[in-house]
């Protein structure tokens, strides 16, 4: 057995460990679990008892022997730079040209918006996006039991004990409550940003999306000039030949209220998924303000009266650029992102 064990050793010095495969190789060779120096230490059960003390210490010396040169040269390997394999770089060929990213198509579209209203007079204002009950509910007039609640399937955040509820805001309405609570009419605004509805995801729907709203409040303010300030955003934001009809509708905060259609930006007419077939596209919610909403702000609805209207930002995107699927927005594919470079 000694003899084998100085056999081995000489074998150890002598192997080559110049590459990493080498080492690799030594090791699987000499050290693993079903190596050499192992199967020498299952076979010194076989050696007798009077000579075993001094083959285990022989065999324990060159273990340590073939673990220390293993480790040495491993770290050697490791210290060592990292050596360029392939061809040369070629320094004469042009350099990868520099590109820029664009901007998001929503953002495109909300800007071009809010430059449409500011050119009538209306200013930006915004607000944050976690909310209290009566920001986004109470003050507009949606009373605790008030079956409208249930028209926004809204995600309630944890409150500490003792504390209100606080909540993702439902629409950009809540803005318009804290521009009436803090400035006295006149108030002529508009009031972009992103809500939060627990919807479910599809090529019309999203549970995250963009909204602008805005508010209009002075004494003699009328349905006129909601409907004419209305028609002549859509002119401008769509075309001089778009068509537009207003349906009677139900919003808790104003009354009357509208729903507003534009002839599908896509179809043009004929129908198809994004307009449910019907040549139809609803664009915006909108009405006068109702006397509650202005009372609950402070302000005299004797004195004064209002209009005000909400757009989906991600359907009117749709119809501007002829995207049939909203999820598009959300999902980063730069494929998609790419197309909005030069605008």
């Amino acid at each position: 057995m000694l003899d084998q064990i100085a056999q081995l050793r000489a074998e150890i010095d002598r192997a080559d460990l110049h590459t990493r495969e080498q080492v690799d190789a030594f090791r699987n060779q000499f050290l693993a679990r079903k190596g050499r120096i192992a199967d020498l230490f299952d076979g010194l059960r076989e050696v007798p008892a009077a000579d075993r003390r001094a083959v285990g210490a022989a065999l324990n010396e060159l273990k340590n022997a073939a673990q220390a040169r293993h480790d040495a040269r491993r770290e050697e390997l490791d210290a060592e730079p990292a050596v360029a394999t392939g061809p040369a770089p070629d320094f004469t060929l042009p350099p990868v040209p520099h590109t820029l990213g664009s901007r998001h198509p929503l953002t495109l579209v909300q800007e071009q918006m809010v430059a449409i209203f500011q050119r009538i007079g209306f200013s930006v204002a915004t607000g944050p996006e976690i909310e209290d009950d009566w920001h986004n509910f109470s003050a507009l007039n949606f009373p605790p039991d008030h079956p409208a609640r249930e028209m926004q399937d809204t995600f309630f955040l944890e409150a500490e004990p003792g504390q209100e509820p606080k909540l993702l805001r439902t629409h950009t309405s809540t803005v318009q409550v804290r521009l009436m609570e803090t400035q006295a009419p006149p108030i002529r605004a508009v009031m972009p940003g992103r809500v939060y509805r627990n919807e479910a995801i599809s090529a019309r729907a999203h549970q995250l999306f963009h909204q602008i709203e805005g508010l209009y409040v002075d004494r003699n303010v009328s349905f006129a000039d909601l409907k004419q300030t209305i028609l002549y955003f859509l002119r401008e934001f769509f075309g001089a030949d778009v068509q537009m009809r207003m349906r009677p509708s139900y919003f808790p905060f104003t009354e009357p209220s509208a729903e507003v259609d534009v002839s599908c930006p896509i179809c043009g007419g004929p129908g198809c998924n994004i307009c449910k077939y019907t040549g139809w596209v609803e664009v915006l919610g909108c009405g006068m303000v109702d006397p509650e909403v202005l009372r609950a702000s402070g302000i005299d609805p004797e004195q004064y009266s209002g209009f005000a209207f909400g757009i989906g930002i991600e359907r009117t995107t749709m119809g501007k650029f002829t995207v049939k699927d909203l999820r598009l927005f959300t999902e980063n594919d730069v494929r998609f992102l790419r197309q909005f470079e030069s605008l």
